[in-house]
């Protein structure tokens, strides 16, 4: 059985510039556990992007391994990896990255039209992950027609319809005031303790760790520290 969803040996990522070489990533080690939550905390050009792209196969690393859900994400070339991501891997992002010409039960299954689920059946899970987020009522409202921090609810269902047992959010919270972003990261908690997934925060926002297991402090492309949340560890 697969303990680690997600394991990072001696990764390292350096991108040449003109003459130069920038070392994004300098020989990173970690890993995270199914049912946690993993906060990658740092400012912009502190390496963590390039982390959660390394994870989600987005980008290769100069050497190291990138194991997630048990395989080499490194080694995969992109057909593969775009099979992988499909079956294994969610994604909330800042901006939410809905279809505007969609309505919100369109936008949630649109994961599930890709992996060939039956219209039906597509449509039920949708509405159920919906009415789990609390937009039973906006099913059929387009993204222009809600808040923003409705429109990251329906993104966080689009996330998490699939059950993939790994969920990245990259600055999930970026556009919504305090009030809707603690509304929204205690959602994405609540869902990932249910289903036993992991999930990988990633932040310049040093109010958000407060929501995750561990927090990795970046700069510069190294793991400063690490911060176990004690409390968190108990459930």
């Amino acid at each position: 059985m697969i303990k680690k969803a997600i394991e990072l040996k001696n990764v390292r990522k350096v991108y040449r510039v003109g003459e130069e070489k920038v070392i994004a990533l300098n020989d990173i080690s970690f890993s995270v556990d199914y049912g946690e939550v993993c906060c990658l905390l740092g400012t912009s050009g502190s390496g963590k992007s390039t982390l959660l792209n390394m994870m989600a196969g987005l980008e290769k690393p100069t050497r190291g391994q990138v194991i997630v859900n048990g395989r080499h994400v490194e080694k995969m070339d992109e057909n593969r990896l775009v099979q992988f991501r499909q079956k294994n891997i969610g994604f909330v992002f800042q901006s939410y990255n809905l279809l505007p010409t969609l309505t919100a039960i369109e936008n949630v299954s649109l994961p599930l039209t890709f992996r060939g689920v039956n219209k039906k059946i597509r449509e039920r899970l949708a509405v159920e992950m919906l009415e789990a987020v609390g937009l039973k009522t906006h099913i059929k409202h387009k993204p222009t027609q809600m808040s923003g921090g409705q429109q990251q609810r329906v993104g966080i269902a689009r996330a998490f319809v699939t059950k993939a047992p790994i969920i990245f959010a990259d600055e999930p919270t970026g556009n919504l005031d305090s009030k809707t972003t603690d509304e929204v990261l205690k959602l994405m908690l609540r869902l990932v303790k249910e289903n036993n997934q992991a999930l990988v925060l990633v932040t310049h926002d040093k109010g958000i760790s407060k929501f995750a297991h561990k927090v990795y402090y970046m700069l510069d492309g190294n793991i400063e520290k690490v911060e176990v949340n004690s409390s968190k560890m108990g459930g």
